[in-house]
C-alpha cells in the first residue's frame, strides 16, 4: 500500500471542538477510531460522518430522553449501520442523513413537521422520510444529494437539482397557507432552476442556483405595461418575436405577496416549543438569554401585515484572527452597525456577554467597531462613519471587481424571471459593454455563474433585498448577481455568501443587504460556517497552513496567545462548521508533505485567481470602455486586442473554475488521479497556448506601444507598478505592461513544480506518481514552448520597429514571426553579381529575398553560405521554418515531412496556370486529399496522386454558354474521369455509370429532362465512345413509350420490344431506328398483327392478322392503322361447332425479341472487370479476384465520400477474408459460402453487391411504369433466370469447390443439425433468390397479377359469396364429414394467409407445408386418433382453409412458385403439397353456387 495512502487513512478527519472565542479555551478533541468526513452542529448537539457510511452523535441527544453525550466519546447511530451514509445534517434539534441510494433519514425534534414523519412530536431513532413526487405519473421516488435543517424546517436537494422542503414556517418557500408540511413538498418556484446547493438558517432558507447564458432572441418584448398594487412594481404583458400576445399571470411581489389569494398572515401559525426545546433551552442559557430565546420564538410567525419596522435588528458583530502569523502586519476590520433600538442592544449585549457601548445608537450615523491586533493584543477602536440614518444599512462592496451584468435572470432561460422586474432586455447602465459573456470551459468544474435566492423570515434584515420583510417564496438577491458565489451559509439570524474570489458577503440584523464584507481585503477566504450568533471562516495565511477567523459573540476579552498556538497545534485545516455557540474544524497531519502540497497547490491557484480578476478590473476592462483605444490602435490592432482580452477572460473564468474545485477537492478523499490539471490538462494546455499566441500577436503587431499613448492610459501609469509587483523603479512603463500581460505564463511553472512536489510524495512504482510525473512534463514542456514563442515574439517586434516603412510593412502580419535574416548571417546567392546585394529574410511561413517571397515547388534555385558553419544553421532555420509551418513546433530536430499540408498558387504549369491548390503534398506534387480552383471557375475537390486527379473527386466545369456548371462526382485516373461516377450537365442531364478517359463508355444511366417536362426521358444500357451501343432500355416519358433492345451509333439497331401507355405491344426487328422488317403487334384487346413493317407502326407486305374474338386474316397489308388498311387475303372463322376455341398469340411472345443472355452483359463484363478477369471464368486468376475484392473494399472504405458506421465497417473486414474450408463442400462449409455471398450481396463495395445493385435498377426501370404490361412476364422470367446463371458462374468462379447445378452436398459428419445429416441439392435458386427476390418482387408480381386479371376477378367474386356462408354450411357444401362440425380451422388459415409475406418460392412452399401441418392436426384432434389421412382426403378441407384465407391474386403466387421453383422439388411432398393448393385455385374459379 502506498505510504501516503496508509498513513493519512489515520491522520486525515481529525475534529476540535470549541465554543466562542477565549484565550481560556483549547479546542477539544472529538474521538473517533475512524476519519470524520463531514460534521454538521446543532443548538446544543452534534453529527459526524466518519468513513464507512457510519454516523455519530453528541452533546444534548432530548429527543432520547434527555441523554446527554460528551463529545469525546460520540454515540453511534446504530439504526443507520449499513445503510452507506454519504452526508448529514444538523438543525436546531433535529438531523437529517442522505444514503448514497438518495434516501433520506430524519430523527429528532418533529413538532413542527420538520422530521417529515406524520403526526410524531419527538423522534428518538433515525427514520426513513418517504420522498415521492406525487404529482408525476406513475408516482416517482425523489433521491435526494443533501439535506440542510433549519429550526423548525428542513430542505433537501434532489438529484434533478430541485428542492424539496417540509416543516413550518414561510422559510418553506411552499404556496400553502397549511402548516406543519409533514411530507416533502417541491418548491414549485425553484423548478427549472439548476440548483446546486441549499442552506436553512433558523427561520430563513437560501439556494445556490447556477444561471444559465443569454439567450436574448428568445426574450419577449415589451408593449404594456401595469403596477402591482402591493409593491408598485411594473407588470408587463409580453409580445415574443412571433408576435403571439403572453400575459404573465405569476407575478411574484418582492414584497413576498402573491397577487391573487393572499391573506395576512397566512405564512406559518405560532406553535409552542416542544418539551425538548425547552429542556435544552432552559439548560444552556441564562434567564436573560431564555426571555430573548422565548420572544424570538413567538416571532417565528410570518406576519405580511408587519411591513412598519422601526430599525434593523442589530446583532453583535466582532471579528478576531487566529492563526500563524505572528509577524504579520496589524490588519483592521471595519463593521459598521445599523440603527436599532437602544433597549434591546444594551440588554443583548448584557445577556450575552459583549461588551456594552454607552450611547451607541444615540446619534443617527452608526459608530465602527473594529479589532486592531497590536503587540498580539486585541482592542476595540472606534472610529466615526458617515453612515446615513435609514432603516437599513447601505452596502459597500470591497472586492476586486463589482460585476453588475443585468437585471435578467439567467438560471431558468429563457423565460422571464417572476423575481426580476425588470425586462430581459433592460441592462444596468454600470455593465461592461463589448465584454465576451463567460463561459464554462469544462462543463465538469464548478460553475462560477450562479445566483443566491432567498425566502423566509427576513425582519432581521437576513434575506439581503435591501428590507426587513419576509418573503413567501424564493427570491433572486440581485446585489450578488455577477458576484461569482460558490457557497453560501445561514446562521441562526444572518446569511454568509463565498465568492470564488475568496471574499465574503454577509447579511444579518446590522446589514440587511448584500454584499456587505466583513473580513479585510487581504485575507482570501476559501470556507465558512455560521452559528446561532457567530461565523467561522478558513483562509489563506502567510505560508502553506490555513488560517482560522472568528466573528461574532465573544465569551471573554483576553490575550489571544493561547489559543493561536492550540490552533496551529490542530494540524491542517481543511474544513470548519458551526451551530449554536459552537465551532467544529475539520484537520490532517501533514504525512510525507502530502497534505501542505495540496494546500499549497489550492492557495497559489486562489492566489492567482484573485491576482487575474484585479488586472482585468483595472486594466483589461477599462482599456476595453474607451472609445479612444479603437482610434489609437487601428482596426488590425483593435481586433487583435478585442482577441487578447477575449482569451483573457476565458483564461480567468477557467482559473477561477480551477480554484473552486481545488478548493473542493480538499474536502473529499484527495484522489490525485482525479485533480482537474490531469484529467482536464489539454483544456488547460489549449487555454494558455491560445492565450499566449493573443498576446503575441499583439505585440508583434505594436499594439502595446500603441496603448502606451496618453490616450489610453491617461495619467494611471502608477497601477502598472502596482500590479507588476515590481521593485524597480527603472523599468520602462512599456516594458512592465507587456511583464503584466505575461505574467499568466510564469503560473504554468508554479503548475509543473507542484505537481512534482505531490509527485515526491508518492512511490515511484504508483499510478498516482506516473500521472503526477506525466502532468509535470506536460506543463514544463508548455513553459518552455511559450517561452520560447514568447522571445520569437519580442525579437519579431524588435525587427518591424528596425526596419519599419511600406516595404516591410507589406509583409507584416499577427501570425508571421522572425526566423534569420542575412545582415547579421552572411548569406549570398550562387552566381550573383560582383556588385550585387542580397538580403535574406527568414520566417516561419516564407523565406524572402529582395522582397520575393520564394516558396514554389515549381522551381528551385541554390543558396551558397560564407562557410559550412553558416550554411548548416540557415539549413536548420529554413528546415525549422517548414516544421514551424506544419506543426506548430519549431524547436523539433529540423527534418520536415516528406508529405505535408500547404497552399500554393501555381503559375508555369500550363494545365494548372494560375490555379490555387491547397491539400497533401508529396516531394513537391499534389498527393493526398485536396482542393484545386482555377480562375475560370473549375474546381477539383477529391484525390491527387503525382500531381494529377486520382481516385474519388468532385470536379466542377462551367459552361459559359448557359451560364451553370457541369458537375462529376466518381472516380478518376491520370487526371481524367475513368471509373464510375455521376455526371450532371448543365443543361439537365445526369448520366451515372462507368467513364473512360472522359467519355462515357460501359454501363451506364443518362436521365434527361424532368418527369413533368416537356421533353423528359430515361435511358440504361451500354456505351461505347460515348454512344449508345449494344444492349439497353429507353423510356420516352413523354410519348408514353419504352424501348428494349440493341442499339447501334445512338440508334435502334437490331432486334427489340416496344410497349406504350395505351397497351400496344411491338416486337421485331429495327433498322435506322424505325420498325423495320419481320415484327410482331399486339393491342390491348389481343389483336394480334405479325408481318412485315416499313415504318413505325405501319404494316407493308405479307402478314397474318388475328383478331380478339378468334376470327384472322392472312394476306398483303399496307397502309396505316388510323385511316385504313388495305388488305388483299383470306378471312377465316373459327368452326361454329366450337365457338371457345380461339387462337392466341400468348406462347409466341418474345420470339423476336433480344435473348435473356444478351441483355446486360456490360454490367457482368464491369463485375469480371472489378474481380480482375479479362474473360469469365479463368481458374489463374481467382486468387487474383480475391485480392482484389480486399483492395476494391479498402479504397472504397477509405475513399467512401460519406462516413461509415462501425458496422459497415466490421462488415467490409469480414468480407476481406476469404472463407476457408478443406476438401469437398459440405453443408456446414455451404451455409459459411451462403453467409458470406448474403453479406457480399447487402454490400455496395463489394463486387458483386455491386452486380447486384445495378441488376436491380436495371430491372426495375425495365418493368415498371410503362413496363408493367401483362405481354412482358415471360421476359422479366426468363431475365431473373438470367441472373440467376451468370451469377452463379460468379460464385463458381470464386469458390471452385462447390458442385455445379443440380449436385449434392454431402452431410457435415460434424454437424448437429438436420440439414447437417441429410445433406441438400445445390441450385443457383436456392442459393441466390433470397438476395435477388426480395428486391425485384414489386415489378415481378405486378405483371403476375396484370397477367392473372380475369382469372382473379372470377376467383375473387367466388370467394366473396362463398364466404358469405356460415362454418357448418360451408364445411356442409364442400363435401366435409359431419364429425368436424365443430372445426373452423383458424390455425391453418392464419397459417395460409402468411403467403402473401413472403417472396420466394421455397418460402412460400414452406408456408403450404406449415398449413398442411396445422390442419392435420386439428383434424386429428378432432377424429382422436393417430392417422394421417390421404391428400385426397384434406383436399375439401384444404379447400375450406384456401377460401377462409381469403387471399387476393391467390392465381399470381400459384403462378410464380411454379415458375421460379426448384425443378427437384416438383415431384416430392413440396410439390403434392402445391399442386393441391393449385387445385383449389382452379377448383374455385370454376365453382359455381345456387
Amino acid at each position: 500500500m502506498d505510504p501516503v495512502k496508509e498513513e493519512s487513512s489515520r491522520e486525515r478527519g481529525l475534529l476540535h471542538l470549541w465554543r466562542g472565542y477565549s484565550s481560556s479555551v483549547t479546542p477539544e478533541r472529538v474521538l473517533l477510531s475512524r476519519p470524520v468526513l463531514q460534521a454538521a452542529l446543532g443548538i446544543s448537539h452534534g453529527i459526524l460522518l466518519a468513513e464507512g457510511g457510519l454516523v455519530y452523535s453528541f452533546g444534548d441527544l432530548t429527543w432520547r430522553q434527555g441523554l446527554r453525550v460528551p463529545p469525546t466519546y460520540p454515540l453511534l447511530e446504530s439504526v443507520l449501520s449499513g445503510q452507506c451514509v454519504v452526508s448529514v445534517a444538523a438543525g436546531s434539534f433535529h438531523c437529517g442523513a442522505v444514503t448514497r441510494e438518495g434516501a433520506v433519514y430524519m430523527w429528532g425534534e418533529n413538532s413542527s413537521g420538520q422530521c417529515g414523519l406524520s403526526e410524531r412530536g419527538l423522534v428518538p431513532d433515525a427514520s426513513l422520510v418517504s420522498m415521492v413526487d406525487s404529482e408525476a405519473v406513475p408516482p416517482q421516488i425523489i433521491r435526494i444529494l443533501e439535506v440542510t435543517c433549519g429550526e423548525q424546517h428542513t430542505l433537501a436537494l434532489s438529484t434533478q437539482h430541485e428542492v424539496w422542503a417540509w416543516g413550518s414556517g414561510c422559510q418553506l418557500g411552499l404556496v400553502t397557507s397549511v402548516f406543519p408540511v409533514w411530507r416533502p413538498q417541491k418548491v414549485e418556484h425553484l423548478a427549472g432552476r439548476h440548483v446546486v446547493q441549499v442552506a436553512c438558517g433558523g427561520y430563513h432558507s437560501l439556494a445556490l442556483v447556477r444561471r444559465f447564458p443569454a439567450q436574448d432572441s428568445q426574450f419577449p418584448r415589451p408593449t404594456a405595461t401595469d403596477k402591482c398594487s402591493q409593491c408598485n412594481q411594473l407588470l408587463f404583458s409580453m409580445v415574443d418575436q412571433e408576435d403571439h400576445v403572453i400575459i404573465s399571470h405569476s407575478h411574484y411581489c418582492p414584497l413576498g405577496i402573491e397577487l391573487a389569494d393572499s391573506k395576512p398572515g397566512s405564512c406559518s401559525r405560532s406553535r409552542q416549543a416542544s418539551p425538548a426545546r425547552q429542556a435544552s433551552q432552559s439548560r444552556q442559557a441564562s434567564p436573560a438569554r431564555q426571555a430573548s430565546l422565548a420572544q424570538r420564538h413567538r416571532a417565528s410567525a410570518c406576519p405580511l401585515s408587519q411591513t412598519n419596522y422601526t430599525g434593523a435588528l442589530v446583532m453583535e458583530h466582532t471579528l478576531a484572527l487566529t492563526g500563524r502569523a505572528a509577524s504579520a502586519s496589524p490588519f483592521e476590520v471595519n463593521t459598521p452597525l445599523g440603527i436599532g433600538s437602544t433597549s434591546r442592544l444594551c440588554d443583548s449585549s448584557k445577556s450575552e456577554g459583549c461588551i456594552p457601548v454607552a450611547g451607541l445608537c444615540e446619534a443617527l450615523s452608526g459608530p465602527v467597531m473594529a479589532y486592531r491586533k497590536t503587540n498580539q493584543e486585541v482592542r476595540l477602536c472606534m472610529e466615526e462613519d458617515s453612515l446615513q440614518g435609514k432603516k437599513c444599512s447601505s452596502l459597500t462592496d470591497i472586492l476586486l471587481e463589482e460585476v453588475i451584468e443585468g437585471s435578467r435572470r439567467h438560471s431558468l432561460p429563457p423565460l422571464l424571471s417572476h423575481a426580476s422586474p425588470e425586462l430581459p432586455g433592460r441592462r444596468s447602465a454600470r455593465s461592461r459593454p463589448n465584454v465576451p459573456r463567460k463561459e464554462e470551459v469544462v462543463e465538469s468544474l464548478p460553475s462560477l455563474n450562479t445566483e443566491v435566492w432567498s425566502w423566509g423570515r427576513g425582519q432581521e434584515g437576513q434575506l439581503g433585498h435591501g428590507d426587513q420583510l419576509p418573503r413567501l417564496q424564493p427570491l433572486c438577491i440581485k446585489s450578488l448577481n455577477g458576484e461569482e458565489v460558490v457557497k453560501v451559509a445561514a446562521g441562526t439570524h444572518h446569511s454568509l455568501a463565498l465568492s470564488a474570489q475568496c471574499q465574503v458577503k454577509t447579511q444579518s440584523p446590522s446589514h440587511s443587504q448584500f454584499p456587505y464584507p466583513i473580513m479585510s481585503k487581504g485575507l482570501r477566504v476559501w470556507d465558512l460556517a455560521a452559528g446561532q450568533s457567530h461565523s467561522v471562516f478558513l483562509a489563506d495565511g502567510d505560508c502553506c497552513q490555513p488560517i482560522l477567523c472568528y466573528s461574532g459573540q465573544q465569551v471573554s476579552m483576553s490575550r489571544v496567545t493561547e489559543v493561536n498556538r492550540s490552533v496551529c497545534l490542530m494540524g491542517y485545516i481543511s474544513s470548519v462548521y458551526g451551530g449554536g455557540q459552537s465551532c467544529l474544524a475539520q484537520a490532517d497531519l501533514n504525512v510525507m508533505g502530502f497534505i501542505s502540497a495540496l494546500h499549497e497547490l489550492a492557495a497559489a491557484d486562489r492566489k492567482y485567481y484573485c491576482r487575474l480578476r484585479d488586472v482585468n478590473k483595472r486594466v483589461v476592462s477599462p482599456l476595453l470602455k474607451k472609445e479612444s483605444v479603437c482610434t489609437v490602435l487601428g482596426q488590425t490592432s483593435s481586433l487583435l486586442f478585442q482577441s487578447l482580452a477575449s482569451s483573457y477572460s476565458r483564461l480567468c473564468h477557467l482559473t477561477g473554475q480551477h480554484s473552486v474545485s481545488l478548493t473542493a477537492f480538499l474536502h473529499t478523499d484527495r484522489d490525485v488521479k482525479g485533480l482537474v490539471i490531469l484529467k482536464h490538462a489539454n483544456t488547460f494546455l489549449d487555454m494558455y497556448k491560445e492565450y499566449c499566441g493573443s498576446v503575441g500577436n499583439f505585440l508583434v503587431m505594436g499594439g502595446f506601444q500603441a496603448l502606451m499613448k496618453p490616450s489610453c492610459f491617461g495619467k494611471k501609469f502608477e497601477v502598472l507598478r502596482q500590479l507588476s509587483e515590481s521593485s524597480e523603479d527603472k523599468v520602462p512603463l512599456l516594458d512592465l505592461l507587456v511583464l503584466l500581460f505575461y505574467s499568466p505564463m510564469q503560473h504554468i511553472h508554479e503548475y509543473a513544480r507542484l505537481l512534482l512536489k505531490l509527485a515526491t510524495c508518492f512511490d515511484v512504482s504508483t499510478v498516482e506518481y506516473q500521472r503526477l510525473q506525466e502532468g509535470c512534463s506536460k506543463y514544463e514542456a508548455l513553459s518552455l514552448s511559450l517561452g520560447r514563442k514568447r522571445k520569437e515574439a519580442e525579437t519579431t517586434n524588435q525587427f518591424w520597429r528596425t526596419y519599419s516603412g511600406k516595404t516591410t510593412d507589406v509583409l507584416r502580419n499577427p501570425q508571421r514571426r522572425l526566423v534569420y535574416e542575412s545582415s547579421n548571417k552572411s548569406l549570398t546567392l550562387q552566381n550573383a553579381g560582383r556588385f550585387s546585394v542580397n538580403w535574406f529574410i527568414l520566417f516561419n511561413d516564407a523565406l524572402i529575398h529582395a522582397q520575393v517571397r520564394v516558396t514554389t515547388p515549381e522551381e528551385s534555385f541554390t543558396l551558397i553560405a560564407s562557410s559550412a558553419q553558416e550554411k548548416a544553421k540557415w539549413l536548420r532555420a529554413i528546415n525549422q521554418a517548414v516544421e514551424a509551418v506544419l506543426t506548430g513546433e519549431g524547436s523539433g530536430p529540423g527534418v520536415p515531412a516528406v508529405s505535408r499540408t500547404a497552399s500554393y498558387i501555381f503559375y508555369k504549369d500550363l494545365r494548372l496556370k494560375d490555379a490555387s491548390y491547397s491539400g497533401r503534398w508529396l516531394s513537391g506534387k499534389p498527393h493526398g486529399k485536396g482542393i484545386m480552383k482555377w480562375p475560370d471557375g473549375r474546381k477539383f475537390t477529391g484525390t491527387f496522386k503525382q500531381g494529377l486527379e486520382d481516385g474519388y473527386g468532385d470536379g466542377i466545369m462551367p459552361n459559359k454558354i448557359l451560364n451553370k456548371s457541369d458537375r462529376y462526382q466518381g472516380h478518376w485516373r491520370d487526371g481524367k474521369m475513368h471509373g464510375f461516377g455521376t455526371y450532371r450537365y448543365a443543361t439537365g442531364q445526369v448520366y451515372e455509370g462507368s467513364f473512360h478517359e472522359n467519355i462515357r463508355q460501359g454501363h451506364g444511366m443518362l436521365s434527361s429532362g424532368k418527369l413533368i417536362g416537356s421533353s423528359s426521358s430515361v435511358f440504361v444500357g451500354q456505351w461505347l465512345q460515348d454512344k449508345k451501343m449494344g444492349y439497353g432500355v429507353f423510356d420516352d416519358i413523354t410519348r408514353g413509350e419504352k424501348y428494349m433492345g440493341l442499339w447501334s451509333d445512338d440508334q435502334r439497331q437490331g432486334s427489340g420490344v416496344v410497349v406504350t401507355q395505351f397497351g400496344l405491344y411491338y416486337e421485331g426487328t429495327f433498322s435506322d431506328n424505325k420498325m423495320m422488317g419481320t415484327g410482331l403487334l399486339v393491342s390491348d384487346d389481343d389483336t394480334a398483327f405479325e408481318g412485315e413493317f416499313s415504318e413505325d407502326w405501319t404494316p407493308n407486305g405479307k402478314g397474318y392478322l388475328s383478331m380478339s374474338n378468334g376470327d384472322s386474316i392472312e394476306g398483303l397489308f399496307s397502309g396505316e392503322w388510323t385511316s385504313g388498311l388495305k388488305i388483299t387475303g383470306t378471312y377465316m372463322k373459327p368452326n361454329l361447332y366450337e365457338p371457345d376455341k380461339k387462337q392466341s398469340t400468348r406462347g409466341e411472345l418474345g420470339r423476336l425479341a433480344v435473348s435473356p443472355e444478351q441483355k446486360w452483359k456490360a454490367v457482368f463484363s464491369e463485375c469480371w472487370s472489378r474481380l480482375g478477369c479479362e474473360a469469365p471464368g479463368q481458374p489463374e486468376e481467382r486468387m487474383r479476384a480475391w485480392e482484389n475484392i480486399a483492395v476494391t473494399l479498402t479504397t472504397g472504405r477509405r475513399d467512401s465520400p460519406e462516413l461509415l458506421s462501425r458496422s459497415q465497417s466490421r462488415v467490409l473486414e469480414k468480407l476481406e477474408v476469404i472463407p476457408q474450408h478443406t476438401g469437398p463442400v459440405t453443408t456446414g462449409g455451404y451455409d459459411v459460402i451462403q453467409r458470406y455471398l448474403t453479406k457480399a450481396c447487402e454490400t455496395p463495395l463489394h463486387p458483386l453487391g455491386g452486380l447486384l445493385e445495378t441488376l436491380v435498377t436495371v430491372y426495375r426501370i425495365t418493368y415498371i411504369g410503362v413496363g408493367s404490361n401483362r405481354r412482358l412476364l415471360q421476359q422479366a422470367v426468363e431475365e431473373i433466370r438470367s441472373y440467376l446463371i451468370r451469377i452463379f458462374q460468379l460464385v463458381r468462379f470464386l469458390f471452385p469447390d462447390l458442385p455445379d447445378e443440380g449436385g449434392v452436398i454431402h452431410p457435415d459428419p460434424k454437424g448437429s443439425s438436420e440439414t447437417d445429416q441429410q445433406g441438400l441439392v445445390v441450385s443457383s435458386s436456392t442459393l441466390l433468390l433470397p438476395v435477388l427476390l426480395p428486391r425485384l418482387y414489386p415489378p415481378l408480381f405486378t405483371l403476375y397479377a396484370l397477367d392473372k386479371e380475369r382469372e382473379e376477378e372470377v376467383y375473387w367474386d367466388c370467394v366473396l359469396r362463398l364466404n358469405k356462408q356460415p362454418d357448418l354450411g360451408l364445411l356442409a357444401f364442400l363435401g366435409v364429414l359431419p364429425s368436424t362440425k365443430n372445426a373452423c380451422f383458424a390455425s391453418a388459415v392464419k397459417t395460409l394467409q402468411q403467403i402473401s409475406t413472403t417472396f420466394t418460392p421455397s418460402d412460400k412452399l414452406q408456408v403450404i407445408q406449415r398449413t398442411f401441418e396445422e390442419l392435420n392436426q386439428e383434424v386429428q384432434a378432432l377424429l382422436e386418433g393417430n392417422f394421417l389421412l390421404s391428400m385426397d382426403d384434406l383436399l375439401p378441407l384444404f379447400l375450406y382453409v384456401v377460401l377462409r384465407a381469403r387471399m387476393r391474386n391467390l392465381a399470381a403466387e400459384v403462378s410464380l412458385i411454379e415458375d421460379l421453383m426448384d425443378p427437384y422439388l416438383q415431384h416430392g411432398e413440396l410439390g403434392l403439397m402445391f399442386t393441391t393448393l393449385k387445385a383449389c385455385c382452379f377448383q374455385i374459379q370454376q365453382e359455381k353456387t345456387t
